[in-house]
């Protein structure tokens, strides 16, 4: 998300002379902030729980929420790595795999990759014996860098970040079953009374928008309005 949003916020300034700051974190922590008082124009999560937590807590305006994006859960390892692509299914075995290497995620408890990475695990029936391996950071990016720099055997990310990663190949994609989709709403915020709100979010509604969210690998889930 962090190279896709640099891209459109740069397009989105080219178009409108309006510059945009943008703040990276896990979803998690960005929803925690707005709670605790940082008042951004617009919020993206990386999954429909925090938006929700944010909409509970009246942190966004309702009307503004849409499901933007969509993405894929896969299984990493570095480049240079002796693993080999495999199809991961009921009864995969990735504490077998890594055998005595670690396997990164984010973290497990509150980041949005970390939870779809978990559900995944238990829904294949790997997470008991996967847990003791676990090496959890902070945000997905944390747990990439991991398996670039070779400090773990695998970890398992978002299709987009694999992709932008050249340290690093897919060895597997895991089932769309074994997971809630990978969701990505946005919406204003609450607090929010910047005039170019409206436009902002019309432009990630765009044609423009589209083309550069799925160069980078994230599916778009919602009709283009421009």
């Amino acid at each position: 998300m962090t190279n896709a949003l640099d891209d459109i916020d740069v397009a989105f300034t080219k178009a409108t002379d309006i510059k945009v700051v943008a703040s990276y974190d896990a979803s998690s922590a960005l929803a925690k902030q707005i709670g605790q008082g940082a008042a951004p124009d617009v919020f993206i999560s990386a999954d429909i729980k925090w938006m929700d937590y944010a909409a509970d807590h009246k942190l966004i305006k309702p009307d503004t929420r849409a499901n933007l994006l969509g993405n894929q859960l896969v299984l990493i390892a570095a480049k240079n790595s002796k693993l080999e692509k495999i199809d991961i299914g009921e009864g995969f075995d990735i504490a077998k795999m890594v055998g005595d290497g670690r396997i990164a995620v984010a973290d497990v408890k509150e980041v949005p990759a970390g939870l779809y990475a978990k559900a995944a695990l238990e829904s294949l029936g790997a997470w008991a014996a996967a847990e003791p391996k676990l090496a959890m950071t902070e945000n997905v990016r944390g747990a990439l860098a991991f398996v670039a720099r070779r400090v773990t055997s695998v970890g398992i990310v978002y299709e987009t970040d694999a992709k932008i990663e050249s340290f690093v190949k897919v060895i597997g994609i895991f089932p769309e079953a074994s997971h809630e989709p990978i969701t990505y709403p946005v919406a204003a915020t609450a607090v929010t009374t910047n005039p170019a709100v409206a436009r902002y979010l019309n432009f990630l509604r765009s044609s423009s928008a589209k083309a550069i969210f799925e160069r980078y690998g994230f599916s778009y889930l919602i009709k283009p309005t421009s």
